[in-house]
């Protein structure tokens, strides 16, 4: 079995990943891309029997143990990854606002600037999909103002359609409806296409129903962006057949996670999960009849 890293496995004094919490930005390249990572904080989950549709709530826990992680809760953490290619500034997703979570905000309320990114200078914002931790933050909490206000914002189509759908009730279905369709600066794509130069689109369709990932490249230099394809990695890397209730078609979802594994170890390539903490980016490694997330040495 590959060494996962395990906060509680270092001294209390040498523990990199509380550290690199506590200074919540990991800056990295790949090529000529520099990556901006930013910790937007945590989500502790109450245990419930049906987080894992198909996995006991025993089973759970023990692999969280395993990961060197808590069992008290579901540790979820929440890491928006930016980029810098060709003299552009590009945010995937836009963190949870403050607005969603006790323990989360973080982005909006300190480590964005910390990153040294100022809202009204992004010009461009990729979104993966339409959950309320993806997208709140574009939108103020009280007014519904946005945050990024001269930012072009690019969606799945696919998402787009369902999110704004009034059939559609679930999640922050009924916000966005009342405030994506009148905003101008929101434009959809369809297709595994490149969404702006140097980042290519790939339908990875079953979290939701337009989920979606995003390759990233400078020459042979490659990055891919998950978004959601895998929550935390102590659950669902080592585990890819699992199935999170979050997922709208967990089967698809898992075909489109292992087909993603299967080709990011083949290609050695660095990946970014959103819930994958900080640093949330690394490799990921064949382990057994599942894998493990390597993480980068930030």
């Amino acid at each position: 079995m590959l060494a996962r890293m395990a906060i509680r496995d270092w001294p209390a004094d040498e523990r990199p990943r509380e550290k690199l919490l506590d200074k919540g930005v990991v800056n990295f390249r790949v090529g000529d891309i520099e990556v901006i990572q930013m910790y937007d904080g945590i989500w502790e989950r109450a245990h419930d029997p049906g987080f894992v549709k198909n996995a006991s709530l025993e089973e759970v826990k023990s692999a969280l143990k395993a990961g060197g992680q808590t069992d008290e809760f579901v540790p979820i953490p929440f890491t928006v990854t930016a980029i810098r290619i060709n003299g552009n500034l590009v945010l995937f997703d836009s963190g949870t606002g403050n607005q969603v979570f006790p323990k989360a905000g973080l982005l909006a309320t300190k480590n964005m600037t910390t990153a040294g990114i100022d809202p009204a200078q992004v010009k461009t914002i990729i979104i993966t999909h339409f959950h309320p931790d993806h997208i709140t933050g574009l939108m103020a909490k009280d007014s519904n103002a946005p945050i990024f206000p001269n930012a072009e914002i690019i969606v799945p189509a696919v998402d787009y359609k369902f999110w704004t759908d009034p059939t559609t009730t679930a999640g922050a279905a009924k916000r966005i409806q009342a405030v994506f369709p009148t905003w101008k600066n929101i434009k959809q794509f369809e297709g595994d296409k490149d969404v702006v130069p140097g980042v290519r689109a790939i339908a990875t369709f079953g979290h939701t129903p337009g989920h979606t990932s995003y390759h990233v490249s400078s020459g042979n230099n490659q990055l891919i962006v998950l978004g959601d394809l895998s929550n935390i990695p102590s659950l669902f890397v080592t585990n890819p057949g699992w199935h999170a209730v979050f997922d709208t078609d967990a089967n698809l979802a898992e075909t489109n996670r292992r087909k993603m594994f299967d080709r990011v170890v083949a290609d050695n390539v660095t990946v970014t999960g959103y819930h994958f903490g900080l640093p949330g980016a690394g490799k990921i490694k064949k382990d057994g009849k599942g894998y493990a997330f390597v993480p980068i040495d930030a």
